[in-house]
């Protein structure tokens, strides 16, 4: 059978994508939704149910529906969670809203698209055409679509240190993907936790130790040592960004600013938040070469002003480090060994230059999420090498237009073919938060539903 619309990937972005399609092609049209996830639309982030592990965005601002801003509010209000607009919801009652809103549209089978999930991994792209995208299946079948829209997330970064300079015998005691949770039915309450990486996933992780027993002590070692911040307390509100900056494309001036409004008094959270509506602009207004010069040398700074924790899980996490329970350093890694001691880890400390070491039992790998590149993924390696998808400069994602349509080897817009979610920062830049992705989903979805009533 050959689709109208088939979305490749199973994580927030795919079931954006698959809800807006849902909610705006004719029920004479056939969508197919192909992944491999049990959990299709929670991903990593929104199926876990640890009630530590909080949303890092307001309720208010975390509908589905951009001309609904207050439709998760109201779910959360009909099953009973004491959570407000302005506080932060548990992810996983977000991965449960997601499913809820999802089954309702599968529900109404008189007046919707035809929909069919595939539990399988498209394997490779033989056929990229103005008749359609044809994929191999990993389940030996063959998927047709004349649009597809590419949802492929991110994996787990690796750890910033080589192979070689990591003991074999070490291996047993590192979790190089802290999310399969399981490993926490491996820790002893006294054992003691390197966590490499001090961003989001770490303060995820420490809490979840927390809440699963662990009293041991908690080294964070990262090369800054920076810590996220967190969000405002509810009902706080600062100043906007003066007029004339928010329309400025001149970052210079608009760092220059901040600092003048901050000096007098603003809070800075609110200034980072009126950022929101004109941060993709002043992205694509950068060369190339200031792209790279911020990725550089204010990236690690963007993100833990940009992308904040809930101020409970703030103060959770503060006082684990008040209590000398959580220790945070700045160095980079450069050997793990297994000694008679458990593991030890060598690290440069970044204000000395000192070579200094510690012992531990367990290392969890909290680097983050990989930057959405090509390498991560078999499929697009394949699409790329067949001059089917490219790289953008930067290495961020796929090259894809202003309307989110995949860039060929050439150059020119693959028929019917779209990225949405992190495969477009190097385009989008801001497309990793639920606000930014379920915008485009909606632009995407309603390109292709213009194109079927032709």
């Amino acid at each position: 059978m050959l689709y109208d619309v088939a979305v490749v990937g199973s994580g927030f972005s795919a079931i954006a994508v698959t809800i807006h399609l849902l909610r705006l092609l004719p029920r004479s049209a056939s969508i197919a939704v192909v992944g491999d996830d049990p959990g299709f639309g929670r991903g990593t982030a929104y199926r876990t149910e640890f009630y530590v592990h909080r949303l890092n965005v307001p309720a208010g601002r975390m509908s589905v529906f951009p001309e609904q801003p207050d439709d998760f509010v109201r779910w959360l209000e009909e099953h009973q969670r004491q959570t407000s607009a302005d506080g932060f919801a548990t992810r996983g009652d977000y991965g449960l809203y997601l499913r809820d809103r999802l089954a309702s549209l599968l529900r109404d089978e008189d007046r919707r698209a035809r929909f069919d999930f595939i539990k399988a991994k498209a394997t490779n792209c033989i056929q990229c055409s103005d008749t359609g995208v044809v994929f191999h299946l990993d389940n030996g079948a063959r998927l047709g679509a004349r649009n597809v829209v590419l949802c492929l997330g991110v994996g787990n970064a690796d750890l910033p240190l080589e192979r070689g300079k990591i003991d074999a015998g070490a291996e047993k005691r590192i979790i190089r993907n802290p999310w399969r949770l399981s490993w926490l039915s491996k820790v002893g309450g006294g054992d003691r936790i390197c966590i490499l990486g001090s961003g989001l996933t770490m303060i995820d992780q420490v809490l979840a130790l927390r809440v699963h027993g662990h009293r041991g002590p908690i080294r964070v070692l990262s090369r800054r040592g920076l810590l996220p911040r967190a969000h405002a307390p509810a009902g706080e509100r600062s100043p906007p960004i003066e007029p004339e900056l928010a329309r400025s494309r001149d970052i210079s001036a608009l760092l220059a600013g901040f600092r003048r409004q901050v000096g007098g008094g603003a809070d800075w959270r609110g200034l980072m938040d009126g950022l929101r509506p004109i941060t993709q602009r002043l992205w694509q207004s950068l060369t190339q070469d200031q792209r790279a010069r911020f990725l550089r040398h204010g990236l690690a700074w963007w993100n833990v002003h940009r992308h904040r924790i809930a101020p409970e899980v703030a103060w959770r996490f503060d006082a684990l480090r008040k209590d000398g329970i959580v220790a945070v350093h700045a160095g980079f890694l450069e050997a793990i060994e297994e000694d008679e001691r458990g593991v030890s880890v060598s690290y440069r400390e970044r204000q000395s230059g000192r070579h200094l070491s510690f012992n531990t039992d367990w290392i969890v790998n909290c680097t983050g999420m990989e930057r959405a590149g090509v390498a991560h993924s078999p499929l697009l390696k394949q699409m790329q090498r067949q001059g089917l998808i490219s790289k953008d400069a930067l290495g961020l994602g796929l090259s894809v237009d202003g309307d989110s349509r995949v860039l060929g080897g050439t150059g020119g817009p693959q028929p019917g073919l779209y990225a949405v979610g992190a495969l477009t920062a190097g385009q989008f830049w801001e497309i990793t938060a639920v606000p930014d992705i379920r915008m485009q989903a909606q632009t995407v979805a309603s390109a292709i539903a213009a194109t079927l009533l032709e």
